[in-house]
């Protein structure tokens, strides 16, 4: 996260309420009793095999997306694309650790709850988070692709075709509330005036078909559009002849003239008494596409760890927690349909 001064969250004590919530639909799960499945003939000793949590809570598409926010097929892939990296457990498959670890950002369980659906300690459990997340952050990247052009023409849905042939990318920037820490300078540099409280601030580009092509890192609340634009490294994957649609807050024109990239915004008055025709036409045609840029952003806060108050101890990996769940809302695949 870019905000300079913070100290070591985990060498502090925090308080607040916020983050301490629990899931009543939860409550009559019975999976952590264990449940045992028994194998073999009748004519030889019988073996006990005792079934792991995703086996039991994972039955079909509805659980998966509700625990982890990706079908079932696409979390056994992503399992057996990833059991190869997971520490030797015999009592803590692969399988677990990572749903363990897809149910944390999903869900946002408290802590102290996680130990009882895993039958694990806290230590444990914490390990495991710290561990998979840097893990998962670096073998699923991939799956945030800047896409070429040319995939770009050829996936276009037709409300773009029919209005805004040229563009490249859509781009807005959204927040995550933050657990107050009690050092003053980190509230003050976390303090987002729009949100009335401590935030983390990113940006976020999808393509017109509704892949999400970029994230940047988390910025403190405070920082502007135009300053997370300028410094997360997005400009760096435009090219002359681009053309990328912002809302009115992306005070960024002279930043993409300077690379001959074309800036795609709704107009407004300034000192005019009020808009013409024609301008109030366009703004309404831009607000009919940019509403994807903010389905994708929801797609992206179904992620209750985003959506929720980030607990204060999650602050460090608040970059990497980013990249997995852009990754994972473009695994499952939700994009514009281009009837």
């Amino acid at each position: 996260m870019q905000v300079s001064g913070d100290p070591d969250p985990t060498s502090q004590t925090f308080h607040d309420a916020q983050t301490q919530w629990s899931d009543p639909t939860m409550d009559d799960h019975t999976y952590t009793k264990a449940p045992t499945i028994t194998c073999g003939m009748t004519t030889a000793p019988s073996t006990e095999r005792t079934l792991s949590v995703a086996d039991v809570v994972l039955k079909d598409d509805t659980d998966c997306l509700l625990y982890t926010g990706i079908p079932l097929l696409e979390f056994k892939t992503l399992v057996s694309c990833l059991q190869r990296f997971a520490p030797t457990s015999p009592a803590f498959s692969a399988e677990d650790q990572i749903l363990l670890t897809l149910m944390k950002l999903r869900q946002n369980f408290v802590i102290a709850d996680l130990p009882r659906r895993f039958k694990m300690s806290p230590g444990q459990i914490s390990k495991t988070l710290t561990f998979w997340i840097d893990v998962i952050a670096e073998h699923t990247q991939d799956l945030i692709p800047w896409l070429p052009l040319e995939t770009i023409k050829a996936t276009l849905p037709q409300i773009f075709k029919d209005n805004f042939p040229n563009t490249t990318c859509v781009i807005d920037c959204t927040e995550s509330v933050l657990q107050k820490a009690k050092n003053l300078d980190s509230r003050t540099e976390s303090y987002s005036h729009y949100y009335a409280n401590n935030t983390v601030k990113y940006l976020v580009a999808i393509a017109p078909s509704g892949m999400v092509v970029y994230i940047s890192e988390a910025y403190g609340g405070k920082c502007s559009d135009r300053f997370i634009t300028q410094n997360s490294g997005f400009l760096d994957h435009l090219r002359a002849g681009d053309e990328v649609m912002g809302d009115r807050g992306f005070t960024i024109r002279d930043l993409l003239e300077e690379r001959h990239v074309r800036l795609i915004m709704p107009a407004f008055t300034r000192k005019k008494c009020q808009l013409t025709n024609e301008q109030v036409t366009r703004t309404r045609r831009i607000a009919n596409v940019r509403i994807h840029i903010e389905r994708a952003i929801r797609r992206l806060k179904v992620y209750k760890i985003l959506s929720q108050t980030v607990p204060i101890h999650f602050v460090p990996k608040i970059d990497r927690i980013l990249k997995i769940c852009a990754a994972l809302v473009n695994l499952r695949g939700e994009l514009i349909t281009r009837t």
